[in-house]
């Protein structure tokens, strides 16, 4: 029988990463470019490190895309300016565009997902559950996009 992949490194797949920007907190997603399924992933603190830690992730995943949360409520025009800023430095520093999705109600989907679930602490996870629902809904609207 005759394999079809011949080494394991011939079948890498990539990643895609989500990201919930928050002041004090950023979780993250990922999702592989076959399953296209999101996965929470982590919560990192925004703080002067987070670059450094971010740059870790996508070299360590294989990361091939970002997709950010993205304010469309024109009541919060400030927030939607300071995560334009945030992704301008994530395509400085990381070499690599960052794409934008709506995040509407997400943080509170992401919060009765994890109450469903039993989970508790919530604010320790929320983030990253923010995130998840923000690459999944990017990753079902792009669905040939890679």
């Amino acid at each position: 029988m005759e394999m079809s992949i011949a080494s394991s490194n011939e079948a890498e797949i990539g990643h895609i990463l989500g990201i919930d920007f928050g002041q004090s907190k950023i979780g993250l997603a990922i999702a592989d470019e076959e399953t296209r399924m999101a996965f929470a992933f982590d919560t990192l603190v925004n703080d002067r490190n987070f670059l450094k830690k971010l740059k870790e992730i996508v070299a360590k995943e294989d990361v091939k895309a970002i997709v950010m949360g993205m304010t469309k409520h024109d009541k919060d025009e400030e927030s939607a300016k300071e995560k334009i800023r945030f992704a301008e430095i994530i395509e400085k520093e990381i070499g690599m565009p960052v794409v934008f999705q709506d995040e509407m109600f997400t943080t509170k989907m992401a919060q009765d997902n994890i109450k469903q679930r039993g989970g508790r602490n919530i604010a320790k996870t929320d983030d990253q559950e923010a995130a998840r629902i923000i690459l999944q809904e990017w990753l079902d609207r792009n669905l040939y996009i890679t």
